[in-house]
């Protein structure tokens, strides 16, 4: 696997939308590039990519369908090219077919839900964390799947760039999950720094690789096959059927049973890469807000405003939703009596919360999910019940 160090030699300063910061992050990530659907709250990352990708010699294809916007992304990836789309709730409905074909052929590919009140057409233009469990579940069959989610615009640009990186490493597909507050949001982000960007490309064959022994689905120590370009001279066959490490279909049970392992197991023996948190939990604090994209800003501020009349609550955000934080989610719980997680949906993620918890700490949900923001007023008044 091959990492490629950027430097930006000054550092920048731009007020710009979330969508927008998509847009810089994966620039600035190598991705070349998009094929997509107009649909709202996400137009504008389109928009960017179709006025930037040209000025690099990119491509970038306005398909037909959100259907097809997937299986060009899938394709191009499989070309050796980085690859993204973006969509919201309707199309990321009609994007999961190709999604798990790229995860069962492993296609690095990063896909961008900024997400909107559903079901169906619901509240176009209003903010929504309804698809998490889609996410997760929206495939058919047993997959693996890893989802971020910002909660400003720099974290935008930074968990692109991190999503780009993830999907190149572990040859996943990578769903990215705005809200469309957070697309919408203007902040003042740094683009360009002098710090160093680790750029992370998949790992390909050797260069004397003989094409007569070359395996697109070897079995590795790590369990992630070197990949090779389509058109590089290493050819091989891709299949949505189970396949072996040729990549021909192969029906036999231990077959499937052998290649589902490995789908799950190279992203869960590396955990500690994957899974990315930030939290403020002090010895004393009795209460913990956990929460994620949006709502995490209005988790903080109520903690940090709490905080100032000696209220014993911390904040744990998570910036990857899936895989699931369960360890560290297990451990917050036995820090701390309460956990209250506040959701745009009717009580998706504090499932899993609750799971992780189970006989440790108490989980209460406050949920907004008809296009409002939760305040930080409720939130306060929930952490003054509970304390």
């Amino acid at each position: 696997m091959m990492k490629t160090k950027i430097f930006r030699p000054e550092k920048r300063a731009v007020l710009i939308q979330g969508d927008q910061a998509v847009v810089e992050g994966a620039l600035a990530a190598g991705v070349e590039f998009f094929a997509g659907y107009p649909i709202t709250p996400a137009s504008e990352i389109a928009e960017g990519f179709a006025r930037e990708l040209p000025k690099i010699g990119g491509k970038f294809l306005q398909m037909e369908d959100e259907i097809a916007g997937m299986a060009a992304v899938v394709g191009a990836s499989l070309a050796g090219k980085k690859a993204i789309t973006a969509t919201s709730g309707p199309g990321f409905a009609l994007k999961q077919e190709n999604l798990g074909f790229a995860t069962m052929v492993e296609a690095p590919v990063v896909v961008v839900n900024v997400q909107r009140v559903g079901p169906s057409t619901g509240l176009p233009t209003s903010p929504s964390q309804g698809d998490v469990m889609q996410a997760r579940w929206g495939r058919n069959g047993d997959q693996e799947i890893i989802a971020l989610a910002p909660a400003s615009v720099t974290e935008s640009y930074e968990l692109t760039i991190k999503a780009v990186n993830l999907s190149e490493k572990f040859r996943q597909p990578v769903v990215l999950m705005l809200d469309e507050v957070i697309g919408h949001l203007r902040e003042k982000i740094y683009l360009s720094t002098s710090d160093e960007i680790e750029i992370i490309d998949r790992k390909r064959p050797a260069a004397d690789q003989d094409p007569d022994q070359y395996l697109p689905y070897q079995l590795t120590d790590d369990l992630i096959p070197p990949m090779a370009d389509y058109g590089s001279g290493l050819k091989y066959h891709t299949s949505g059927l189970f396949h072996d490490q040729s990549g021909f279909p192969d029906g036999k049970n231990e077959t499937a049973k052998l290649m589902q392992d490995r789908l799950h197991n190279k992203l869960h023996n590396n955990l500690d890469q994957i899974i990315l948190y930030q939290k403020d939990i002090r010895k004393d604090d009795r209460v913990a807000v956990l929460s994620y994209g949006s709502a995490a800003r209005t988790a903080i501020s109520a903690v940090n405003t709490g905080r100032k009349d000696n209220l014993k609550a911390g904040w744990f955000k998570l910036q990857t939703i899936w895989p699931f934080a369960e360890k560290e989610v297990a451990e917050l719980a036995a820090q701390v009596e309460t956990i209250i997680v506040p959701e745009l949906n009717q009580g998706q993620l504090i499932r899993e919360v609750k799971r992780a918890a189970a006989g440790q700490a108490k989980v209460l949900g406050i949920n907004s999910y008809a296009g409002e923001l939760i305040k930080p007023e409720e939130i306060r008044a929930l952490l003054e019940e509970v304390l």
